[in-house]
């Protein structure tokens, strides 16, 4: 097995915006070279500190639905360890006991299980919608149903149509609002890696559930960056979704997702290792293969990290391959900008130093720069 089988993700910059797990996700991808940026994009707020979870627990254990809907196996288990610190375990059970449970998938169906539970239905395709087509089918006017959550209601986060269609059906819904999600404390990380998505640092950013990408988008809203963040996951930012529930608020936003058949971090790793080198820009330039990636330039298979300033020169001449790049538009991509075009000399220079293959910067007098494409027309019409 060669060195590229073994780190397929060699020179590729991943965002991970797990909270749980993200650690052993991250070392499932650096295992396979690639560089992570981890920047949880949710806090869990724990349950048992939960009131809001807690008022409805009694709620529902006062006056019992006919209808139990579970949608996470965190949540549901959660849910039942939250009831034993409450004291309410036993009541929660026998409600639960007596009541219909259909179980979005088989990790809710598990927790069910483990709690001496047994579901009457769980869909095959793992879908919420499909949960609700069978109620529907059904008829549930003047049912009473609970139905739990997983995280806040956002204008990202279709979950809350659930409910809503059901009371427009004529049930009675009580929100069960299990595994609540706000977003972190400190918002330093997550506004790293919106910049970094934005600017072309990152190769491939990974969800593993919707109210990640929820959180995602509403902070870009909040600092003015939502169209240059769904620019970049349309075009060049791979997004690599755990399973189609995780995608559904960039379905609605017409961002492309890519997904492993299984709904699973080993899956999810393996899937973004397979997609990636398959999807990386090819340029062929002065007799080399050039691959241009997030925080790096492969040349010929060897990874060349380059200083900030090369690596913004970089992106901006491989946008167009073979275009020529005029000095005040390259000087308008360097870090910190400036007026003096001597700079753009300066990390040009440095630039053909660390790609080690100087001719692939080709200069074009009194006019700027360009990859030294082999055997294309250029877009200017020059060879």
């Amino acid at each position: 097995m060669t060195e590229e089988d073994t780190t397929p993700l060699a020179g590729f910059t991943i965002g991970v915006t797990a909270a749980r797990r993200a650690e052993e996700f991250g070392t499932l991808l650096t295992r396979r070279g690639a560089t992570v940026v981890s920047a949880p994009a949710i806090r869990i707020i724990p349950l048992s500190d939960d009131t809001e979870l807690e008022r409805v627990t009694r709620e529902i254990i006062v006056n019992p639905p006919k209808i139990v809907v579970g949608t996470t196996g965190i949540g549901f288990r959660g849910w039942m360890e939250a009831a034993e610190g409450w004291g309410l375990a036993e009541e929660l059970k026998e409600v639960m006991g007596s009541a219909r449970l259909l179980a979005r998938g088989p990790k809710v169906m598990g927790a069910m299980r483990a709690a001496d539970l047994r579901e009457e239905w769980s869909p095959a395709s793992e879908s919420s919608a499909e949960v609700l087509d069978r109620l529907l089918e059904e008829g549930v006017e003047g049912v009473r149903i609970a139905v739990q959550l997983h995280g806040a209601t956002t204008e990202w986060e279709p979950q809350a149509d659930v409910c809503e269609v059901l009371r427009e059906a004529g049930a009675v819904v009580i929100p069960v609002p299990v595994y609540r999600w706000v977003p972190p404390q400190d918002l330093t990380q997550i506004d790293r890696m919106i910049e970094m998505i934005v600017t072309g640092g990152l190769d491939c950013v990974t969800f593993t559930s919707a109210p990640a990408v929820a959180s995602i988008l509403t902070r870009a809203k909040e600092l003015g960056l939502i169209e240059p963040l769904l620019y970049a996951l349309r075009t060049r930012v791979l997004a690599a979704v755990v399973g189609p529930i995780t995608s559904a608020p960039l379905d609605e936003l017409s961002v492309p997702t890519t997904a492993p058949q299984r709904s699973r971090l080993g899956a999810l790793a393996r899937h973004v290792a397979e997609e990636l080198p398959r999807r990386a820009n090819r340029i062929r330039a002065a007799g080399h293969t050039l691959s241009v990636r997030g925080g790096c330039v492969v040349v010929d298979s060897e990874v060349k990290n380059l200083p900030p300033a090369a690596m913004s020169l970089m992106r901006a001449l491989a946008r167009h391959p073979g275009r020529v790049v005029a000095r005040e538009e390259l000087l308008a991509t360097l870090p910190g900008g400036g007026d003096d075009t001597h700079a753009v000399e300066t990390a040009i220079a440095r630039l053909r130093s660390c790609l080690g293959a100087p001719k692939i910067i080709q200069t074009v007098v009194k006019r700027g720069y360009r990859l030294a494409v082999d055997h294309a027309e250029c877009a200017d019409g020059e060879d």
